[in-house]
């Protein structure tokens, strides 16, 4: 489907995903027909309505079920509110290998990573046709899985193709090698709402939310850091070329060393507040749970960025990287192996920014021509070093007020602790 199709409420109850594929239209008039079309030509909505969730709960009574980890939680929020369109649950085998070895699902479009159901022990007494309740830690039920398939992988040779790595020292690879190798595919019903928050906007949302304002062209920020004068460098160049901004920051699980999400929204707030057009900005979250597979994540978090309505985005220093696993500029030079009409959405690649105090202002390895000496470039590690000692970053490296956020919270964290 291309840009200025429509979109319909149907949610589609396919047995596969080329089905899905096939329907060429949206879900639901929400946005200007310039945005672009969801990934697939529609956008997969697997939330029940109240009558349909009501009966799903009486037909998965107190059948045994599965418990989800914290990234399949978020994989299921995603599948509820379409952000991962056109899959309509869980992969299967094809897709699955599919993915592993050409970076495509099975019918052939560009997809880079798994999204698979994981059981830590082989399921017992399952058969592809039956309904499995899927649970939170808590034990609530939240959504259901009309159960295909049942196959086996090798947790090595996912790590290996998809990480690039097959060393524990990697938190993706640590926790899918910690995990079984039995993998359960089929379409998922998700039976709980999204949280209650102003900020945790749907694909439909924001598609509404950019036609309301006008915006044509819309570009995409991820990020799981508060955002620091490199990043705003970079948000401002891309604002730019195009009419608007979605600061999307992921507020699934991440690594514990992290800043809290909490803290990362008043940081996000406060420097949208103070040093940004209102009107050319939308902030709103983003559920996934961070997988830490560098090149592969930064192509899945485009496609999934296309699907909130985005035509561009930002494409920095080592996306979805962690330690040294992987090269400085490999998250961008991956997009080259896709046609750029095929992913449906423009990555804008940026260099390494910093500060130059011999220029005075913000720059790139591209336009700088000074020493590193006179950069200010910190990395998180020794950020978070910083504030747990009590000291803000430089103003040249963070903003003021955002660095007074993270040493409060870093000093209460602290003092909690004690």
């Amino acid at each position: 489907m291309g840009h200025g199709e429509t979109m319909t409420d149907r949610r589609p109850r396919s047995a596969t995903l080329e089905a899905a594929t096939r329907h060429g239209q949206e879900a639901g008039r929400t946005g200007s027909s310039a945005l672009p079309a969801p990934h697939g030509g529609q956008l997969v909505e697997r939330l029940a309505g109240p009558d349909e969730a009501r009966a799903l709960r009486w037909e998965a009574g107190e059948r045994p079920g599965l418990t989800l980890s914290p990234r399949e939680l978020s994989d299921v929020e995603l599948l509820g509110v379409g952000a991962i369109s056109p899959l309509a649950g869980f992969m299967g085998e094809a897709d699955y290998r599919s993915v592993l070895a050409a970076k495509r699902l099975a019918n052939g479009l560009p997809w880079t990573l798994p999204v698979t159901l994981a059981p830590p022990v082989a399921p017992v007494g399952f058969a592809p046709g039956d309904l499995v309740p899927l649970r939170d830690g808590a034990g609530r039920l939240v959504a259901v899985l009309r159960l295909a398939e049942i196959f086996r992988v090798d947790p090595e040779e996912e790590a290996r193709l998809v990480f690039g790595t097959q060393s524990r020292e990697h938190p993706g690879v640590a926790q899918l090698l910690a995990g079984g190798t039995v993998r359960l595919g089929g379409e998922v019903d998700v039976l709980e709402p999204p949280p209650a928050d102003p900020l945790r906007l749907s694909p439909r949302q924001t598609r509404a939310a950019f036609a309301a304002r006008g915006w044509k062209t819309v570009v995409a920020f991820q990020t799981r850091n508060p955002v620091h004068r490199a990043h705003e460098y970079l948000q401002k160049i891309a604002l730019e070329q195009v009419d608007g901004l979605l600061l999307h920051p992921l507020v699934g699980a991440t690594k514990g060393d992290d800043v809290p999400v909490e803290v990362r929204l008043r940081c996000y707030q406060v420097l949208l507040d103070k040093y940004y057009p209102k009107d050319r900005v939308l902030l709103a979250t983003f559920p996934a749970a961070m997988r830490y597979a560098g090149p592969r994540e930064a192509v899945w978090h485009a496609i999934l960025r296309r699907n909130y309505g985005c035509s561009h985005f930002i494409v920095g220093r080592d996306h979805a990287g962690v330690g040294g696993f992987y090269g400085s500029y490999a998250a961008q030079q991956v997009f080259d192996e896709f046609d750029p009409a095929e992913l449906g959405i423009v990555p804008m690649r940026f260099e390494n920014s910093f500060y130059c105090r011999a220029c005075a202002s913000m720059a790139s390895t591209r336009t700088c021509p000074h020493p590193e000496a006179d950069h200010v470039a910190l990395s998180g590690k020794r950020v978070r070093e910083m504030l747990r000692a009590g000291e803000a970053p430089p103003p040249e490296f963070s903003r003021p007020e955002v660095a007074q956020i993270l040493v409060e919270a870093y000093r209460g964290r602290a003092q909690g602790a004690a």
